[in-house]
C-alpha cells in the first residue's frame, strides 16, 4: 500500500502525499522532537523535512526506499534546525514550561530531569543516532544509511553518546546526593 502511494505522489497526486505525511508525521515529530529536544524546532524540522520530501519525490528513483529516504531527510532537516538555532541562541536558555513529551510512570520527575540534562549534552549528530536506533528501533545499518555516515561511525557516536549519558547521570546523580546531605 505504501509503494504505491508512493508511486502516486510522485505522479503529483496530491491526496496521496497527505495520507502518507499522516502515515508518517508522528513518528517524523517523536524523532525529531528527541533529536532536537524541542517541540517547536522539531516541527520547523518536520515541516522542511516534508516540503522538501515533496518537492524531491519525483527525483526518487526507488519507491520501496521511501522510508530510509525520508528519514535521511529528516535528520538532516533536524541538523539543519540545530545549526540555525545555534546561530541566534543566546547564552541565556529558558526552560520548556510543557515537560517532558511523555509520562514515564517507572521513573521519578528527578530521573527524568537527569536523563533530559544529560541528553543535552550530546550533539545533534549523537542524538540522531541513538533516537533512531533505540527510540525508532532502526538496526544500526539501517541509521547509518540514514544519516549518510559508515556504520563504524554510527557505532561510535552511539557508543560516545552512551558514554556521556552514563557520565552525566552519574554525575547529576553525585551532585543531588551532595545536596541532599547537606541540606
Amino acid at each position: 500500500m505504501r509503494a504505491r502511494l508512493v508511486e502516486q505522489a510522485q505522479r503529483g497526486d496530491a491526496a496521496a502525499f497527505d495520507a502518507l505525511v499522516a502515515l508518517d508525521g508522528d513518528r517524523c515529530y517523536a524523532i525529531a522532537c528527541r533529536v532536537l529536544r524541542d517541540v517547536d524546532r522539531a516541527q520547523d524540522a518536520v515541516q522542511g523535512a516534508f516540503l522538501q520530501v515533496w518537492r524531491e519525490l519525483p527525483r526518487l528513483r526507488e519507491p520501496s526506499r521511501y522510508d530510509v529516504w525520508l528519514h535521511r531527510i529528516l535528520v538532516n532537516a533536524c541538523y539543519m534546525e540545530a545549526r540555525r538555532h545555534r546561530q541566534w541562541q543566546l547564552h541565556v536558555r529558558s526552560l520548556p514550561i510543557d515537560g517532558p513529551l511523555s509520562v514515564d510512570p517507572t521513573i521519578t520527575v528527578d530521573d527524568r530531569d537527569a536523563i533530559d540534562r544529560a541528553f543535552a549534552r550530546l550533539s545533534p549528530e549523537q542524538r540522531a543516532v541513538f533516537v533512531l536506533h533505540h527510540h525508532a528501533g532502526m538496526p544500526l545499518a539501517e541509521v547509518a544509511e540514514v544519516v549518510g555516515v559508515p556504520l563504524g561511525t554510527v557505532k561510535s557516536r552511539l557508543h560516545y553518546a552512551g558514554r556521556v549519558l552514563q557520565g552525566a547521570i552519574a554525575v547529576d546523580s553525585t551532585v543531588s546526593d551532595a545536596e541532599v546531605r547537606t541540606a
